[in-house]
């Protein structure tokens, strides 16, 4: 499909630059089929509009101090690097600002007495790093690296103290991610405790989101474009409770592009999902035919990105374009730090 069918236009004042406060009080646009009316609630308002017996999947990723200032040992020129996804112990495969000025084999020099070798360039033009020294990279990183805020809210403002907690979900355990699977971010012990009580069940996946996710598809046809690939695991456990929660009449309510593209790539073409551990690269565009789950609970996403083309995939392309065009009249907030939708074909 032509990527520019997926295109829209979004006043700057749209973009969110910081959240609201508390968390559950942003907007959400409840888009169900094709012939009923959107609906303008509120995140508070998801116990109501869930069934008892439905689960919600959230992503338990933890976002890590990923962004990295530093320059090229014996030059002066500076550059930037932005993990993207761990390989080993001790190397990551990052994206560097300056990379003309970087070879394979230089030393790179960052904050805190932090060192890396850069090794072999990928395709993309990124490069395998590796951190050296004795202490976990993990330790480095705390040292040296901030807090890798997307690029649309970074060009505008500067990382902050308040970004460490904005930027991170209530649910966030299992360290790796370098953004946010901001659909949680909207989430509240208040809010948690009202779905418990509404018997709407809740189950935890990881998906190490990784900054592949910010990439523009340059491509003109979707045919032609290469998708990132990220690390995600679902123990078996939790894929046997999510297939009984089905069997006995539940829907799977995905929060988050992230939870929703695991759970896809766990699950047969017999709609069973299954235990998975390893590296997904799928890419949803419309055509696609959904095996895992019923719903979805997203933000607002960029113009031509694969995010959108995969809410279009699950309610349509025309139902989605209708829907931006009401969320932009309607003055919500996009992007990581905005509103929210509840997608239900």
């Amino acid at each position: 499909m032509r990527v520019d069918l997926f295109d829209f236009d979004l006043p700057q004042d749209r973009i969110a630059l910081r959240p609201v406060r508390p968390r559950d009080a942003a907007r959400m646009l409840v888009v169900r089929g094709q012939d009923a009316q959107f609906e303008d609630r509120g995140v508070a308002d998801l116990p109501d509009l869930l069934e008892p017996g439905d689960v919600l999947v959230f992503n338990d990723t933890r976002v890590i101090p990923a962004q990295l200032e530093g320059r090229r040992a014996g030059g002066e020129a500076r550059i930037g690097a932005t993990l993207h996804k761990r390989i080993d112990l001790r190397r990551w495969q990052a994206f560097i600002r300056n990379a003309k000025k970087v070879k394979e084999s230089d030393q790179l020099v960052f904050g805190g007495g932090v060192t890396a070798i850069a090794e072999s360039r990928h395709e993309d033009g990124s490069l395998t790093l590796f951190f050296e020294g004795e202490e976990p990279v993990e330790v480095l990183l705390d040292r040296a690296g901030t807090m890798p805020l997307p690029p649309y809210i970074a060009q505008r403002r500067g990382v902050d103290e308040q970004d460490l907690a904005d930027y991170q979900t209530m649910f966030a355990s299992e360290d790796g991610a370098v953004a946010a699977p901001t659909a949680s971010l909207h989430f509240t012990n208040r809010l948690v405790a009202a779905l418990d009580e509404a018997g709407i069940g809740r189950e935890m996946l990881t998906l190490h989101v990784g900054a592949g996710t910010f990439l523009p598809v340059k491509a003109d046809d979707t045919d032609d474009h290469r998708m990132h690939s990220e690390f995600g695991r679902i123990d078996a456990a939790t894929a046997e409770r999510l297939n009984t929660a089905r069997e006995a009449g539940g829907r799977i309510i995905a929060v988050g592009t992230t939870s929703l593209r695991l759970l896809e790539s766990a699950t047969g073409e017999d709609g069973v999902i299954r235990e998975f551990a390893g590296d997904t690269d799928i890419f949803i565009t419309p055509g696609y035919s959904f095996r895992a789950v019923d719903g979805l609970m997203t933000n607002f996403h960029l113009p031509k990105s694969t995010l959108v083309m995969l809410v279009s995939a699950l309610m349509g392309r025309d139902r989605m374009m209708a829907a931006y065009a009401h969320a932009i009249a309607n003055e919500y907030r996009f992007y990581s730090y905005g509103d929210s939708s509840l997608l239900l074909p």
